[in-house]
């Protein structure tokens, strides 16, 4: 079990997700990049598309994102997006609806 870390995923409407992760892929305008506690503080830039997260225990959590920025400081992790929403149906189907997001549904 890896030491968890803090991570909010926000939309303008909501907090779409919030709690203790254990690792985070995500995709950025540089490239696929993933978040384990003790991360070195960073910003980026979120590209359109899917995001896992393994929650404390190892419950994996997909998510749809369109855009925004990434920030890790002090083990806390914020996902600033446009849109994101949970995906049911794993990281194909968060990708699937992330293409969905960009399109404007």
């Amino acid at each position: 079990m890896s030491k968890p870390f803090s991570l909010t995923v926000v939309s303008p409407e909501s907090i779409v997700w919030s709690g203790s992760a254990e690792l985070l892929v995500t995709r950025t305008t540089e490239g696929e990049i993933g978040i384990l506690a003790d991360h070195e503080p960073t910003m980026a830039a979120l590209a359109t598309g899917s995001t896992v997260i393994t929650a404390e225990g190892g419950e994996q959590v997909s998510l749809a994102i369109h855009g925004g920025f990434l920030q890790v400081l002090h083990n806390e992790v914020t996902l600033l997006t446009d849109r994101a929403e949970i995906a049911e149906g794993g990281r194909e189907e968060a990708a699937r609806l992330a293409g969905g997001l960009a399109d404007g549904a």
